[in-house]
């Protein structure tokens, strides 16, 4: 067991990761529209994607080194292919939650309510993103690993309570029928259908970060998890994670498809219905526990976005630098980052307007469209790198084959959709 606890923790990440946008948003607006006619596409887009990121930590356990050495070692292409695509998503990614962050914030504290006028938003984005920086550039992934493993049980607790509450209360519009969305002839279906799979659970490329946060917390405790130590952790996040989809995607279907209410645009507005959500199986007294929580599990996610582009981009500048035999400082490159990050971020969501769902399926369509380069790559390190005692058994490598062709065969559709 103690062995055990000492692996525990980059899983956790990667759950606190997915749960933020594509849960809370992308789940719960795909029930609240289509109710249950996406819920192949959660599955699917969970199922086909599971390989890439379970290389990602079978990886660093096995070499001893991130994935994206990896990419490096594959030769030039692949490794700036990767920092293009970083670059590219890395800043619409942070604002995007940033801006569900703020709004949860928004509604925890009730700032529009006691603040009139638009700038209080500015003002809370400004601050909590100096909060986020700080945290980081201080403690580091230690503080964020302590942080995640607290606020992510609190919403997995609630989230399963009011899932099982909707189930007993049953749908509002119970008489309407739920109805596959026609994603061929229907264009905002099929672009919200792609919007929807690229960030479940989340982007391909950022199985980068579990490799990263493997070897961090290898770093941290001074033990070397045997490979089925690692594994199971990212499992067990792995894990939570799809199943908080098929959640929410329930609580949208249930409270929202059918009756004459959407989900709003607005950062402020959407956290609002998403509590209200809860609150409506729960009863209102649960309101302040729900609306902490559900901006906690935000926050959480919000400094595991942070944290992983910020170690990504600085293991980025490590090997161009060591291209150049030059050495980086990686405790001062990762600051620099995290500094970056948070002003370019700032910008974003402030000139944005807070209209967070141009944001968010902007940023998602993004990491679709790029995922088959990754999920190709990760295949091919595992299975071409690694020795024997890494290799994946058979019928994960099998499935991984499915996946990228998969994502190859929709990103083509995409393509051709827009042409």
């Amino acid at each position: 067991m103690n062995r055990l606890l000492k692996v525990i923790g980059p899983g956790i990440l990667f759950a606190s990761t997915a749960i933020g946008v594509s849960h809370l948003v992308q789940s719960t607006r795909a029930g609240a529209v289509y109710g249950f006619g996406l819920l192949w596409a959660v599955v699917l887009a969970n199922l086909m994607k599971y390989p890439f990121f379970e290389f990602g930590s079978r990886y660093a356990n096995v070499s001893g080194t991130s994935i994206i050495d990896g990419y490096r070692k594959m030769g030039h292409w692949m490794f700036y292919a990767y920092v293009v695509v970083t670059i590219g998503s890395m800043f619409l990614v942070t604002a995007a939650v940033t801006a569900v962050t703020v709004g949860f914030l928004s509604q925890l504290f009730m700032l529009e309510t006691f603040f009139e006028g638009a700038n209080v938003m500015h003002i809370a984005t400004i601050v909590l993103v100096v909060i986020i920086s700080s945290v980081l550039m201080r403690g580091g992934y230690k503080t964020l690993d302590k942080l995640i493993k607290i606020i992510g049980s609190v919403l997995l607790i609630t989230t399963l309570i009011a899932f099982v509450a909707v189930l007993i209360k049953g749908a509002s519009a119970s008489e309407i029928p739920f109805v596959s969305p026609d994603i061929i002839n229907d264009e905002n279906a099929f672009l919200f259908v792609i919007a929807l799979m690229g960030w479940m659970p989340t982007a391909v490329d950022l199985s980068t970060w579990n490799s990263l946060w493997t070897l961090e917390r290898i770093k941290e405790t001074g033990y070397q998890p045997k490979l089925k130590e690692t594994l199971l952790d990212f499992n067990t996040g792995y894990l939570i994670s799809a199943l908080l989809s098929i959640c929410f995607i329930t609580l949208g279907a249930f409270l929202i498809y059918g009756t004459p209410e959407e989900m709003p645009a607005k950062s402020g507005a959407f956290a609002g219905r998403v509590i209200s959500l809860y609150t409506e199986v729960m009863g209102g007294w649960s309101k302040w526990l729900i609306s902490a929580a559900g901006f906690s599990i935000m926050f959480g996610t919000c400094i595991a976005v942070f944290d992983g582009y910020a170690r990504s981009a600085e293991k980025v500048g490590e090997i161009i630098l060591a291209d150049s035999n030059k050495e980086l400082n990686p405790a001062k490159a990762y600051r620099w980052c995290v500094f970056i990050t948070a002003i370019i971020t700032i910008g974003i969501v402030i000139f944005a307007g807070g209209n967070l769902k141009s944001l968010v399926d902007l940023a998602t369509t993004i990491s679709f469209l790029i995922a088959p380069v990754i999920a190709g790559a990760n295949l091919y390190l595992v299975t071409k790198e690694l020795g024997k005692e890494g290799q994946p058994p058979t019928w994960l490598k099998v499935l991984a084959y499915f996946g990228v062709a998969f994502l190859t065969v929709f990103t083509f559709i995409y393509l051709l959709a827009l042409s």
